[in-house]
């Protein structure tokens, strides 16, 4: 060892130590001051922008025209046909071959056909009025109950029962022959079959029966 340079020794040492210590208090300076300002400066605020990708719309298809009509020829001019008379041939005069001695015949007198004779049909029975065939007609059509339907709403009207009395003076057959109103129909059919009494012909016979209905 060489103990010539003692404070050479020295120095080093010293100069040494102070730059350990710059070193030292240069990181303490860093981690106290500077990274504070570096948080302060991240914390700020960030612009953030958004940049919207620009959609090029694809051109619009083309207009697509309708074909153009079809254009008919028209149809030719009609030329008639040249006229070309045709002379019909010579006739020939008629010519005797034979001659006959007799007569011609006379016409036939024309044949009339008789009329097809049809079996004559039975006549129809004569309708009579419920009048003269029922003695209790009368008194029937005077008690007849009012619709109650017609009553409220003021209708008035009429009905003809058309119904065949047999023999025995029995009811049958009872219809409607014509009607003002139908709701007049039910009761009329039902004052005929089950009210109306009749006297028997020993025949059966159609009878006519016109009902009335009027308010008073």
């Amino acid at each position: 060892m060489d103990f010539a340079h003692p404070q050479q020794g020295g120095r080093r040492f010293v100069g040494f130590t102070v730059v350990v210590l710059l070193h030292v208090l240069l990181a303490w300076a860093l981690a106290a001051g500077l990274a504070r300002k570096v948080v302060e400066v991240v914390k700020g605020p960030i612009e953030v922008k958004v940049i919207e990708e620009i959609v090029k719309k694809p051109p619009p298809p083309p207009e697509v025209l309708p074909p153009p009509p079809k254009m008919a020829a028209p149809p030719p001019p009609f030329i008639p046909p040249p006229e070309i008379n045709i002379a019909p041939p010579p006739v020939p005069a008629p010519t005797i071959t034979a001659v006959t001695p007799e007569a011609p015949l006379a016409p036939q007198a024309p044949v009339i056909a008789k009329p097809v004779e049809t079996a004559p049909q039975p006549p129809q029975p004569a309708i009579r009025s419920a009048a003269v065939a029922c003695p209790n007609w009368r008194e029937v059509t005077s008690s007849i109950a009012y619709p109650r339907e017609a009553a409220l709403e003021g209708i008035e009207g009429s009905v003809v029962i058309e119904f065949t009395v047999t023999g025995d003076g029995r009811i049958r057959d009872a219809v409607i022959r014509s009607s003002s109103n139908r709701i007049f129909n039910r009761v009329s059919l039902s004052v005929v079959q089950t009210r109306l009494k009749c006297q028997g012909q020993g025949q059966d016979i159609r009878v006519s029966a016109p009902l009335d209905f009027k308010l008073n």
